[in-house]
């Protein structure tokens, strides 16, 4: 399939690829490919799901690239001395900043308790609440996205910098992608509306009352500056010549921790980032709807691609294997 097909494939998709709003890649440093459908542009921000969370995972490196962060096996608990914990509870105090970015962090319950969080005054706060349990540290992988929000917390409280501050000076900006700013005060119509609306957004983040930013969802970005972060990641941490993150940081977090289930295509997991087959140096950031940033070593390409709300579409690295790598090379 060459570009041409490939454009008029998605532009006339009524399937999974019918979402697709941008998909942009670079290969050995330069753009190759940026194509745009549904009305969208190349700079068109949209919200990229649980891509958020690679993103985060790139802020804990900068946080421990400059020494914010002293250790992965930091306690959780030992950045909130004033969070009052519950009575009777005790897992919460061997929570580790590891525990987090692994997604092996217990919580209580059976389900995440989305309307108590998203509609508290501190959200990181309202995460810490469901965090712990009876059954203690098991090791046992547990997909939370609401959790995330205490890594925000930990690197905000570690550094005195603002997570959308952090991301502008020392990732966006370098990368030169737009600066981002918070989503700004919200409501129940809102949240359903920045989830539902297929139109471009704004280069923002959805944020709670205290402006600390959703850790775990609502980053705005095109698919031009998902492929960048791409491209940085796939470098080791260097982009256009400038080390954006360290290389020990950038190998720490791809470097498979986990091997997970049928759920989640039996992929390996490492630092809030996902290595597809484990047999190829493929890594990549998932989100909701078929957003992703794909980066494939051998071919020393990256690939960002967004789309519009669409359920039960969780990752395109197949359809980037099949229809997209061959446009390219």
């Amino acid at each position: 399939m060459n570009r041409k097909e490939l454009h008029k494939y998605i532009a006339e998709s009524t399937g999974n690829e019918s979402n697709i709003c941008q998909i942009h890649a670079i290969k050995n440093s330069v753009t190759v490919y940026d194509d745009c459908w549904r009305g969208f542009k190349t700079d068109d921000p949209v919200n990229v799901n649980s891509v958020t969370k690679g993103v985060m995972a790139l802020l804990a490196g900068i946080a421990v690239d400059k020494g914010y962060i002293k250790s992965l096996d930091e306690k959780v608990m030992d950045f909130f001395p004033d969070y009052q914990v519950k009575r009777g509870e005790k897992t919460i105090y061997d929570v580790t900043i590891r525990h987090l970015l692994t997604m092996t962090a217990p919580y209580k319950g059976k389900s995440e308790p989305w309307k108590k969080v998203c509609t508290s005054d501190d959200w990181t706060k309202a995460a810490l609440d469901f965090l712990g349990g009876r059954n203690g540290i098991t090791g046992e992988f547990r997909y939370a996205t609401l959790g995330i929000q205490i890594l925000a917390g930990i690197i905000e409280r570690s550094s005195g910098i603002k997570c959308i501050d952090l991301a502008n000076s020392n990732l966006f900006i370098p990368l030169g992608i737009p600066e981002h700013i918070i989503h700004g005060d919200s409501s129940k119509e809102d949240q359903f509306n920045f989830f539902m609306n297929k139109g471009p957004r704004k280069n923002e983040w959805y944020s709670d009352p205290q402006d600390t930013v959703t850790a775990g969802w609502g980053l705005c970005m095109a698919g031009r500056d998902l492929a960048k972060i791409g491209a940085m990641v796939l470098n080791d941490g260097i982009y256009e010549g400038v080390q954006i993150l360290s290389k020990e940081w950038i190998d720490d977090m791809l470097s498979p921790k986990l091997k997970l289930g049928e759920r989640f295509g039996n992929m390996e997991y490492g630092y809030l980032w996902y290595k597809p087959y484990p047999d190829k140096n493929v890594y990549a950031a998932i989100g909701d709807c078929g957003n992703i940033i794909y980066i494939n070593k051998n071919e020393n390409v990256s690939v960002g691609i967004t789309g519009t709300f669409k359920p039960r579409i969780f990752d395109r690295v197949e359809f980037i294997e099949k229809y997209v790598l061959p446009a390219l090379l």
